[in-house]
């Protein structure tokens, strides 16, 4: 009978990319395991000690098997991964065999990170979430014109179809403070400088706060020019934010103005006046365009949750 070749143990774990509902994981193994390995195995648990964070899930221990491909791998799962909360990730690998069973590594060291939250973070870029630059360009004047705002998140929110804007968004990488590398909006990322929309000339309201049966929230802002149609609507039906201090997106002026986002929540922003796209810059995303959670169109708000419904278990 042949002797079978046990496979190494992955070592020198990395983790990358870390946001509040997904990382990236990359490893080492031996050079002719690379060939013969059919999945991964990542054992992933809440680390002991470490508080409940305020969201509504659970956090249980999760084993997650993937086909082998390229490494780093992205690891993206809001049903299981919880903003500002600390983590152990152990790597194994495997061969499946014909009879579907695995032949396994040993199990790697165990590394711990935390997801995004803990902190905020400067951003002094908006993105544009959601464009068809050809249209803009050929039609529209070389600006994006504002729609109405759909009917997703709280059904009773005033700004749903009635309130026209241009959404952007203001979040970041956890790690890196950058935009996001990985899009669900779409493979191309108009960024426009913070400065040219929130400055003192602007107003900032507050839109709406819902999740989608997710363990991470949205937040909607409104950005009005001083004195703008928009800003006429805002004022009769959305309470204002001080720009310089409240728990969302702040600008301070000065010699080197600074701009903050909170990073537990997905932060969205509606722009109600024409963006022109000169004064920003267009490019190809450097991650992946993935049509997933992160996409609301329509969607509706969870009525059960705790956090962001008043009168759920009050």
């Amino acid at each position: 009978m042949a002797e079978v070749e046990l496979l190494s143990t992955p070592h020198n774990i990395q983790i990358s990319d870390v946001t509040c509902d997904s990382f990236r994981i990359t490893w080492e193994m031996a050079h002719e395991d690379a060939s013969r390995v059919t999945h991964y195995f990542i054992d992933l648990s809440r680390k002991e000690g470490s508080e409940h964070n305020r969201f509504k899930h659970r956090d249980v221990p999760t084993k997650l098997v993937a086909k082998a491909g390229p490494l780093p791998m992205a690891v993206r799962g809001h049903w299981f991964l919880s903003p500002r909360t600390e983590y152990c990730v152990a790597v194994q690998t495997a061969i499946r065999q014909p009879d579907g069973d695995y032949q396994v590594s040993e199990w790697s060291q165990v590394v711990e990170f935390c997801t995004g939250g803990k902190q905020r973070r400067s951003n002094r870029e908006l993105n544009v979430i959601d464009y068809s630059t050809s249209l803009y360009r050929s039609e529209c004047g070389g600006a994006m014109l504002p729609s109405f705002k759909d009917n997703s998140g709280s059904h009773g929110s005033p700004i749903n179809g009635k309130l026209r804007g241009v959404f952007l968004s203001c979040n970041t990488e956890f790690d890196t403070g950058l935009p996001p590398k990985d899009s669900p909006y779409g493979p191309l990322r108009f960024q426009i400088s913070a400065e040219r929309l929130l400055n003192p000339s602007t107003n900032l309201y507050f839109a709406d706060f819902y999740c989608m049966y997710t363990a991470y929230h949205y937040v909607v802002l409104v950005l009005a020019p001083a004195g703008s149609e928009g800003d006429s609507f805002c004022k009769s039906h959305l309470p204002r934010l001080d720009l310089s201090s409240n728990p969302f997106l702040t600008f301070t002026s000065g010699d080197a103005p600074a701009f903050c986002h909170a990073s537990d929540v997905i932060l969205e922003v509606l722009y109600t006046e024409p963006l022109l796209l000169e004064p920003g810059i267009l490019a190809q995303i450097s991650g992946h365009h993935q049509l997933m959670s992160l996409s609301t169109a329509n969607a509706k708000k969870d009525p059960s949750c705790k956090v962001c419904n008043i009168s759920v278990g009050r």
